[in-house]
Parts: C-alpha cells; structure tokens; sequence
C-alpha cells in the first residue's frame, strides 16, 4: 500500500491511495455554511464519488454512477455516529454559521477492494486537512461576523484519532476473505462491508450480494473485520504521523 497526502495544494487536505491496481484520488474542501434547523449546534459533512470511465471498462457511460451512489452512502453511514466524527466540532456560532466539509473521492483505477481503498483514502485526506482558524466570531446585528485569520499557517488540524477505516470481507463458498481482487470479488456471491473505529467498536455494517451468510459465520466475519480493522487503523496511523513528523514539503509541478 502506498499512500501520499497534501499533494493538491489547492484544496484543504488531499490524499492519493494505491493498493494493487486500484488507485484513489480524494481531495477536501472546507468552506463556511449554515447548520440545518434541525441540528443547530453541528457541522456538515458530505461525501461525493466518482467513478473515472478510465478505470474500468464497466465504468463508461453511466456504469460506474450505481457503485458511486453506494460507496458515498457506506462512507455517510460510517461517519454518522459521534463515536466516529463528532459534527459539533464543526460548528462555530449555533443556528448561524458552521464548517461544512466535501470529501470528493475520485477512482483512477479500479482493481477490486474499493470500498476498503476508499476508506482508507479518505481518512488519509482528512487527517491531512487544516482548517483556517477563526480570529472573531460574533453577531453583529444579528448578522453572524466571522473573521479568519491571514496567516496560511494559522490552521487546525481536525482530530481523525476516531475515524474509522472500512474492512470488506467477501464470502466464497465456505470460506470468507478480505482485500479482494477484481476476479474474487465476481467469485462471491455476498459479502459484508463493515467500518471500525479504532476503539475496535463497529460503526455500521452493510451486506451485499444476494447470497446469504448463516448466523455463526456471520458472527465469525464480524470478529475477523474488527481484527484487522483495528490493526488497520494502528498501521495508518502510524504511517500519518511518522510522515507529519519530516515537515513541510514543496510540490513542483512538471511545467515549473
């Protein structure tokens, strides 16, 4: 696996993620918003996916827009709970303004084990995004007033410690495996998409397939992907911060 982040300097946080032949490309953008009415005291957070017609010959045309609208609700679903992303954070003055984050996750290439490769790409890009820090926030005649600071540099780093990463586990005949290739993924006939915080807690599980998966093999899969989740979860993190750890590092593009 290898993973690069902050190399759109454009956004606010980016991450590119190769695992095999799939190749993901995330980039997230933070821009001010109003919190809905029904949760005044949050913040916003929407995922956007697109499937490349390059990666895949499946792809072209509309094919790619059903697993698109599938990968983007697993992700929505797997940071709804507090445990995981806590919106709060987000919001700056109650009922008036808030942070409202897009994660746009684009597939280059497609080699299997997207929804994993996904996860794993979007927690990357978010623990590299930084949000500009907020110098004065009031209301001025009921009008919210809010100030950013001018300093680049003057950022906040959001907290991804909860995050959870997505671990796909595909059943094959009697067997269930995990990291699936293009050709094992059309052997099974179901299979489980599971996101697990680092706290080894399930945050939400998702079946696929139309095959079904008995109760103690069931049980089984879920015990498998909270291990390798969790482990998942250490061996990222460690990477992340041991790349924080060299400092800032200047991108060239090929025409300077």
């Amino acid at each position: 696996m290898e993973i690069e982040t902050k190399l759109m300097p454009q956004t606010h946080g980016s991450a590119r993620l190769h695992i095999g032949n799939t190749d993901i490309l995330v980039g997230v953008k933070v821009e001010l918003d109003i919190p809905h009415a029904d949760k005044p005291n949050e913040g916003k957070l929407e995922f956007f996916v697109d499937c490349s017609a390059t990666a895949t010959p499946a792809f072209e045309g509309k094919g790619g827009d059903d697993l698109a609208t599938e990968i983007s609700n697993t992700l929505t679903i797997a940071y709804q709970t507090r445990y995981a992303f806590d919106l709060r954070t987000l919001c700056i003055l109650p009922h008036k303004k808030c942070w409202k984050i897009f994660v746009d996750v684009l597939i280059l290439q497609c080699g299997g084990n997207l929804f994993d490769a996904v996860g794993i790409a979007v927690k990357a890009a978010l623990n590299s995004t930084e949000i500009p820090n907020i110098t004065a926030a009031t209301l001025d005649g009921g009008e919210p007033d809010i100030q950013l600071s001018d300093d680049f540099y003057d950022c906040i780093q959001l907290d991804t410690s909860n995050y959870p990463v997505i671990v796909t586990l595909c059943k094959i005949g009697d067997n269930y495996i995990v990291d699936p290739t293009s050709e094992e993924e059309v052997c099974s006939a179901s299979s489980i998409v599971m996101s697990v915080l680092p706290s080894n807690k399930i945050s939400s599980v998702i079946k696929l397939g139309y095959g079904s998966i008995q109760t103690n093999t069931f049980n089984k899969m879920l015990q498998m992907g909270q291990s390798i989740g969790l482990r998942l979860n250490e061996g990222l993190m460690k990477a992340l911060k041991e790349e924080s750890q060299l400092g800032c590092r200047l991108i060239y593009g090929f025409l300077r």
